[in-house]
């Protein structure tokens, strides 16, 4: 939303709103902003867990204190522990030591997406983790479901007949889904986009969009190339996007002989990411310093955070 809609939007909403604001309550946009958790998601806390309860202006419009930001982020404390967001208000309403271990219902979501892949099931796959994305943060989602169901599903399919029948259904499914979240958050967006590159030789990498979605759902807007693109050609794309930055993905190892030669021209900051780092970790570290504005991410959830600390996204 830019400055003159905004300012619009604040116009529209009433004289008590207003004075809230001045007073230093806060909407639901900005706590979505501040905490990560998107509207959509704070909602549902509030209705259906009673985990967090905002004032009403009359007109039903809800406000925040620094108090309620504090108790998302509490919130995510116990999430980012693996703790389901149906179990969380006892923890809260009695405080325990993190240290106790808690029960959590991670295994079954992510049981219950295994089962429908087997079953090449795309509406039983697609009604959970839509289910779950109402839940749960974006990052939340990647951390205990999405990622740790990846990895799952890649020990079954070691030397499984019908691995590749799953693989595609799966990877087909996961670039559709969540190519459809990205583009519908593009077209909300004006700003410059992250450009992110497969630079792997697999025809899809799946923790790129994973890592895709979670900087869209940072009201960043991204571009991802599936395929990757010769020197020359990486500088063209972010000159014509005239991208914040540029990400590449890989699983494989890379050609660092070639690393200077195909970033060069890319004025952008850059970020390599994926399992290609801990391959050349070594190796990388020292690229890193002799290539200006490169930095290094072994997965989705620290490519993100990278970006964040680097005013990237």
């Amino acid at each position: 939303m830019n400055d003159t809609t905004d300012a619009s939007a604040r116009e529209d909403l009433g004289a008590d709103f207003k004075k809230a604001l001045d007073e230093g309550w806060l909407p639901i946009r900005e706590v979505a902003r501040q905490t990560g958790v998107n509207a959509v998601t704070l909602r549902a806390w509030e209705r259906r867990y009673g985990l967090i309860v905002p004032q009403r202006t009359p007109k039903g419009h809800r406000l925040y204190s620094a108090d309620h930001v504090q108790r998302i982020l509490t919130i995510l404390t116990w999430l980012n522990r693996g703790v389901a967001v149906s179990q969380v208000k006892p923890l809260l309403d009695t405080p325990q030591a993190f240290s106790e271990p808690v029960e959590n219902d991670w295994q079954a979501l992510r049981n219950n997406a295994l089962a429908a892949v087997a079953q090449l099931n795309e509406r039983s796959l697609d009604d959970a983790v839509n289910q779950a994305m109402a839940l749960y943060p974006p990052r939340t989602l990647c951390e205990q479901l999405l990622m740790p169901l990846l990895d799952e599903l890649e020990q079954r399919w070691q030397g499984q007949f019908g691995a590749q029948m799953e693989r595609t259904f799966f990877y087909s499914w996961l670039r559709s889904k969540f190519g459809a979240r990205i583009y519908h958050n593009n077209r909300q967006l004006r700003t410059a986009p992250l450009l992110l590159v497969n630079h792997s030789d697999r025809p899809l990498e799946p923790h790129l969009w994973l890592s895709a979605w979670l900087i869209s759902s940072a009201d960043c807007p991204v571009q991802v190339f599936d395929w990757p693109l010769p020197p020359g050609e990486l500088a063209l794309a972010t000159d014509h996007l005239q991208a914040r930055g540029l990400l590449l993905y890989s699983s494989n190892a890379m050609n660092l002989a070639q690393l200077p030669k195909l970033l060069h021209g890319v004025s952008c900051a850059k970020m390599i990411a994926g399992p290609t780092v801990c391959i050349h970790h070594a190796e990388l570290s020292v690229t890193t310093s002799e290539i200006a504005d490169l930095y290094l991410a072994a997965d989705p959830l620290s490519a993100h955070q990278g970006l964040i600390e680097r005013g990237l996204i």
